[in-house]
């Protein structure tokens, strides 16, 4: 447990730093520290160093090892599981959010604060890009070290597959250069490892592709076709080439529930609407957007903004198609989902997966999910007014809906969709890569700085 430092080692602190160090109850602490999942705003740092630079994240190291406290590094603050908070001390990268691309090798580097909205803004004077998250505040870093999947990555593969080299503070305040040549376990460990477990990612740099013009979609469907949408769906999903992403989610909020399919291919309008055919005609959407797009206005078309307020989300990977009877399990759990003051309610979805996600080996990197076709994920949501009874019954609901659905999946989970709730965490997130993982935190970092719930050898 972190221990509580004293007025004296703050002041000491911020002698120390370029950057800001702020503690509760001044101007801006909360926004340094306050998490996306409103469920975990309760929890107060000791202390947060809005940190200038790199030189800044290895004085307050160094600081934290000599006063016993623990580390939290917070780039985007979007950990579901609340990991970018803690009762320590919070590292603030948000200063550290430039992007340089270069066209003519394709490669970027983003500063280990820098947000998707960062990242895009670099990428799109050069018409290049790798698989990025489709929130303009999800930071780079976590998306990074969790894997990071978007809806390219059935042909560019993880955001952590792009990844050539990173630049991290370990627990012993040094600065150190990884990739595949030079530190390669602690590398490997970066590209699906999970974000604060081995130090500080004060740099990324990736190997980006070209893209061009691409067509997206939206289908929305009244909740009585759900069964046969998502059998047709998931068989488009399996026939489509890599170049079609899909999200087919069903979701309730309020009194109404809704079927939605959502993604992008690139390729022409035209080509995807033959893909989605089977499903146009067995049920017709009372909704339809099929469009050519740049690759620019296709990102904003997916863009997913989420209301305030806290949620809980569980995640499993399917190997294949769900049978009928899954299907009809999750829609009767979604009908059912109690309701809260949060509009964007709850439910589930299939992200597809496959492609090149699946042709790298599973010991190849950190990840290991490598044998996906999709995505489960489930969610739910409440709003801050609503009262323990409601909180509770939700996640109930989520717990339940997530047992219901185990038999049909194959137990792992999705290290980016940290889930607080998840048991056996170390085998659904990392499964045979988890004593590899064990091995490499011990060595950077023996005394556990970097410690919190879920955390590698905790």
């Amino acid at each position: 447990m972190s221990r509580r430092p004293t007025d004296a080692d703050w002041r000491r602190l911020d002698r120390a730093v370029t950057g800001r160090v702020r503690r509760p109850g001044e101007t801006g602490f909360r926004a340094a520290s306050t998490p996306f999942n409103k469920r975990f705003a309760g929890i107060t740092p000791a202390g947060v160093v809005s940190v200038a630079g790199p030189a800044d994240v290895q004085r307050a190291i160094e600081w934290a090892r000599e006063t016993g406290v623990d580390v939290v590094p917070r780039g985007g603050g979007h950990s579901f599981a609340g990991h970018s908070v803690g009762t320590g001390l919070v590292l603030d990268l948000r200063a550290l959010n430039t992007v340089t691309a270069d066209g003519s090798t394709g490669l970027v580097t983003a500063g280990g604060g820098a947000l998707m909205a960062d990242v895009y803004a670099a990428l799109e004077p050069h018409e290049m890009t790798f698989a990025l998250g489709n929130s303009d505040t999800v930071g780079i870093g976590g998306l990074t070290l969790g894997g990071g999947c978007g809806a390219t990555s059935r042909v560019f593969g993880l955001t952590a597959d792009a990844l050539v080299a990173t630049t991290i503070v370990t627990a012993d305040g040094q600065l150190r250069h990884c990739d595949a040549g030079t530190e390669p376990d602690l590398f490997w460990a970066c590209r699906g490892g999970g974000g604060g477990n081995f130090g500080v990612n004060v740099s990324f740099t990736f190997q980006a592709r070209p893209v061009a013009d691409c067509a997206t979609y939206v289908l929305l469907w009244d909740g009585a076709d759900a069964a046969k949408v998502f059998s047709v769906l998931q068989d488009t999903v399996r026939l489509a080439p890599d170049e079609f992403a899909a999200r087919i989610g069903v979701s309730k909020a309020g009194g109404d529930t809704v079927v939605s399919a959502v993604g992008q291919h690139l390729g022409s309008a035209a080509e995807l609407r033959d893909i989605l055919d089977p499903v146009l005609s067995v049920a017709p959407p009372v909704r339809t957007v099929i469009a050519d797009r740049t690759f620019w206005q296709a990102k904003d078309d997916l863009r997913h903004e989420t209301a305030e307020g806290a949620f809980a989300s569980r995640t499993n990977i399917a190997t294949g198609p769900l049978p009928d009877e899954a299907i009809a399990t999750m829609l009767s759990f979604v009908e059912r989902r109690p309701a809260s003051g949060n509009p964007d309610g709850g439910g589930a979805a299939l992200f597809s997966w496959g492609g090149a996600i699946n042709r790298v080996g599973a010991t190849d990197t950190a990840f290991v999910h490598r044998d996906a076709m999709f995505l489960l994920a489930m969610d739910t949501s409440w709003a801050a007014d609503d009262g323990p009874a409601v909180v509770e019954a939700n996640l109930r609901w989520l717990t339940e809906l997530g047992e219901a659905m185990a038999p049909y999946v194959s137990g792992h989970a999705f290290q980016n969709f940290t889930d607080p709730d998840l048991a056996d965490w170390r085998t659904a997130y990392y499964g045979v890569n988890y004593p590899r993982l064990q091995r490499i935190k011990r060595q950077v970092d023996p005394d556990g700085l970097f410690t919190f719930a879920q955390s590698i050898a905790s």
